[in-house]
């Protein structure tokens, strides 16, 4: 009764706060691979928000449009998180991995970078820690999907550091810390941005350690490699290889980065072990959130943990990238059971690796 209850919850709050607009760019983005009506198109995506628990945006980047009703019963949605977020992980979640500062003191050793909270830290703590680093990310220290976060040049800010510091008070981008310098492969395939990986994971009741999935995030001429602030993303495999070209939000294709040129598809995310067994020993340490979204930044030397997400995003590869037409719903069930999730189909479909 809980499971129904939460999916009518989220359906209920969908629609009270459905956005037109949003849903006729997505409409506008599915038409894309489509020669029906726009009309056709939003119907059949309010009906996939019901009958699949799907959101517009799932339907619009993943070509929903495109697929059977056996294929699109393969595909794991972010309603679906949502609903594994609020069933598996304890209420305290958010505070536990949302309050970044707390976060960076419980993990300090997998931090691997020197922070401060600009927030309750004296203007001479600050001007001492600036005084120290060349360039240092200034972000909210409750933000998610990449927004609020902008780079500090310190050599502009030295001169004036209480300015400097009523002003990040004021936009709230009072979480400050040292700029990761990346592996050198990771660098040469993006230099803008810091591009990260995002671990999937799930410990279960019997402390059985699951990685759901693994991306590979590329930042595309900003600072932010997150999707939603114009990064892109491929799938990697099990030793961190990309299997396949990149996509973003808008669906456009990049067999290349468009700046780098550096091909996608094939490559190689260094230290990407120790990056599983990173999360696999740092998931021990939160036993009331045991479904995480780990983002990970990988140096040189070793991966160290940018942050952990107790409502990881989705991320499946777009049949029109990968070639595939089903979605990694199977390795989910695999991971926390079909209980929580829909009723396994009865069809037998092929899926993604």
């Amino acid at each position: 009764m809980r499971q129904v209850g939460l999916r009518l919850r989220y359906l209920a709050e969908r629609a009270l706060r459905l956005n037109t607009a949003n849903l006729i760019e997505c409409a506008r983005q599915a038409k894309r691979v489509s020669k029906a009506p726009l009309v056709i198109i939003i119907l059949d995506m309010l009906w996939c928000s019901v009958r699949y628990e799907m959101a517009f945006r799932d339907y619009a980047v993943w070509d929903i449009r495109t697929l059977s009703g056996t294929e699109r019963r393969t595909w794991m949605t972010h309603p679906k998180a949502f609903r594994l977020n609020s069933t598996l992980n304890a209420p305290n979640s958010r505070e536990l991995l949302g309050d970044k500062p707390r976060f960076y003191r419980d993990f300090a050793t997998e931090i691997g970078r020197e922070w401060i909270d600009a927030q309750h830290a004296s203007e001479e703590e600050v001007s001492r820690f600036l005084s120290r680093h060349a360039r240092v990310m200034a972000k909210p220290p409750h933000g998610e999907g990449g927004a609020g976060i902008d780079i500090l040049d310190t050599t502009d800010v030295l001169a004036d550091v209480g300015t400097t510091l009523q002003s990040l008070r004021e936009k709230h981008q009072t979480l400050l810390e040292e700029v990761v310098v990346q592996h050198p492969d990771l660098a040469a395939l993006a230099s803008h941005s810091v591009n990260t990986i995002r671990l999937i994971t799930y410990r279960d009741p019997r402390d059985q350690f699951h990685l759901i999935a693994a991306v590979l995030r590329i930042g595309n001429q900003g600072i932010i490699d997150n999707f939603a602030a114009g990064g892109m993303f491929t799938m990697l495999d099990d030793d961190g290889v990309a299997l396949w070209p990149a996509v973003d939000k808008q669906s456009n294709i990049y067999a290349k980065h468009p700046v780098s040129g550096v091909a996608i598809q094939g490559f190689r995310v260094p230290h990407f072990r120790e990056a599983v067994e990173l999360v696999t020993h740092a998931s021990r340490r939160l036993p009331t959130v045991p479904y995480v979204g780990w983002d990970i930044a990988i140096t040189a030397e070793r991966p160290i943990l940018i942050e952990a997400n107790h409502n990881s995003s989705v991320f499946q590869m777009k049949p029109r990238a990968s070639g595939i037409r089903t979605g990694l719903l199977h390795r989910y069930r695999a991971a926390v059971g079909p209980g929580i999730l829909d009723r396994r189909s009865r069809r037998r479909v092929t899926t993604q690796v």
